[in-house]
Order: structure tokens, then C-alpha cells, then sequence
């Protein structure tokens, strides 16, 4: 670890002290929400739907842990995907060059598995077309249907590396069912990212036509998931370096192989 690395070490443990920062945090994330502020930005072209200090505390991932596979739930637009494969091309490039090799874009080495219930065919059709269409397989079907688990299940045989991504369905039962399928597919010293756990943090109000709310999310998922999988372990240093993020006790670090 560099002097730098470590200072931002020390930082990080002041910060998760700090409490007018955190309230300050809490504030902004409850008064964003309703305006939609994670809907405004865009991925090489495509509406993402994340907060910017989740977007780079997964580029900060990918960078760390350097995939081989990375599998998301929930794919909307799309942009989440295109973020992953963009990461994952930048990845194979910087090996080339470390090599000397070079890189065939038309055989690339890092793939991104994207699953979703109901890809609008707008969608589909704008991935497709976009230059990193060829590490994207889409999926479409719902992501705890046994058949689907079992087509992505075979995909990862001869992938050392994966990094999963939760984003779909947000109720407890959905969640804990992904978090049962996937989970154990995240390599050692990789994530499991649920994302979206902040709605166990906000008024029940804000989601009066969803099927969530506190008490019913991600997150009661994620801490009922690791009552009984202590290879698991929240990355609170994530927390308390975004502050915003929709995805608090959501960074799930491997630590160990299936107990």
C-alpha cells in the first residue's frame, strides 16, 4: 500500500465518524429521489440510472478485481451494460499493451451477462447497435427461473473472475432468491453489488405503486442473505466513501470460499 493509499485509508475511517457529513449525505440522497436525479445521466450514449459515485466505485471494482465475467440483473436502457463492457474492454487493452500483444476487438476476451424479465425491443435494439454490443449477451427472462439460472450458470464454466450485479426486482423474497443463485458464483476477493438498498433508509410513502418499501427491499435481503453466508462480508469503507449512493451495506466482498 502507497503513503497516499494509506492516508486514504485514515480519511475514510474519519469520514464513517463524521456525523454532520453523514446526515448531510442522508439529506441529499431523501431530496433526490422524487426529482429522479439518477435519471440524467448517460453512458456512452445510453441513460444509465445510477448515481455518479456509484458509477465510479464500480469502475474503481472493475479496475481492482479485473473481471473476467460480470453478470448484472435488471437492464433498462442498457447504459449499466455498456458501462461494464466499456470497463472490460479498457481492461483487455491495458493487458495487450503490458504484453505487447495486440488486442483482436473482434474476439474479445472479457464478456458482460445482462438479464432481465421484459427487454423492450427500443432497448434491445440500441444495444445491439452500440460498439460494445459484442461482450453483452442478453438475457431476457426472469432472473430467479431456474432455466434461466442454469443457462448462466453454464456460461461462467472457464470464467476465473466474476463480479455480479443486482438490480432488478427490489423486493426481499426477488432479492434473497438472486442473492442465492448468483452469489455463490462471485470469485473469491470479487463483489456481489445490490444495488438499491437505500429503500430500507427512506419513508415508505416514496414508493406507494411498488411492492417495496422499508422493511421489504435489498437491503433486509442482503442482511438476512448474511446471517448464513460468512464468506460475504459488507465493504462499509465504500460506504463511507460515497456517502450518496443508492447502495448502502450493498457492496458484498467475497472473503472466503462457500463455508
Amino acid at each position: 500500500m502507497t503513503e497516499f493509499e494509506q492516508e486514504v485509508q485514515e480519511r475514510l475511517q474519519r469520514i464513517g465518524q463524521h456525523d454532520d457529513l453523514i446526515t448531510a449525505s442522508q439529506a441529499f440522497m431523501l431530496e433526490s429521489i422524487l426529482p429522479k436525479y439518477s435519471y440524467n445521466f448517460f453512458w456512452q450514449g445510453r441513460p444509465i440510472i445510477q448515481y455518479p459515485q456509484d458509477m465510479i466505485a464500480m469502475q474503481e471494482l472493475i479496475w481492482s478485481i479485473k473481471p473476467d465475467l460480470i453478470i448484472e440483473t435488471g437492464i433498462v436502457h442498457g447504459g449499466s451494460l455498456i458501462f461494464s463492457a466499456s470497463m472490460l474492454t479498457l481492461l483487455d487493452y491495458c493487458e495487450a499493451a503490458e504484453q505487447g500483444n495486440t488486442l483482436d476487438p473482434a474476439r474479445p476476451k472479457r464478456q458482460v451477462i445482462g438479464i432481465d424479465i421484459d427487454i423492450r425491443a427500443h432497448n434491445r435494439a440500441a444495444i445491439e447497435a452500440h460498439p460494445m454490443a459484442n461482450r453483452i449477451n442478453l438475457i431476457e427472462g426472469s432472473s430467479v427461473d431456474l432455466e434461466i439460472i442454469a443457462q448462466v450458470q453454464a456460461i461462467t464454466d472457464g470464467y476465473e473472475r466474476i463480479l455480479v450485479c443486482l438490480d432488478s426486482n427490489h423486493t426481499h423474497d426477488h432479492v434473497l432468491a438472486e442473492l442465492q443463485a448468483y452469489a455463490p458464483l462471485v470469485s473469491r476477493g470479487s463483489y456481489c453489488v445490490v444495488f438499491d438498498t437505500n429503500i430500507e433508509d427512506v419513508p415508505a410513502d416514496l414508493f406507494p405503486d411498488r411492492p417495496w418499501g422499508p422493511g421489504n427491499n435489498p437491503k433486509t435481503a442482503v442482511h438476512q442473505y448474511l446471517k448464513d453466508h460468512p464468506e460475504f462480508e459488507i465493504d462499509k469503507q465504500i460506504d463511507h466513501k460515497l456517502l450518496i449512493s443508492v447502495a448502502p451495506d450493498g457492496y458484498l466482498r467475497r472473503v472466503a470460499d462457500n463455508h
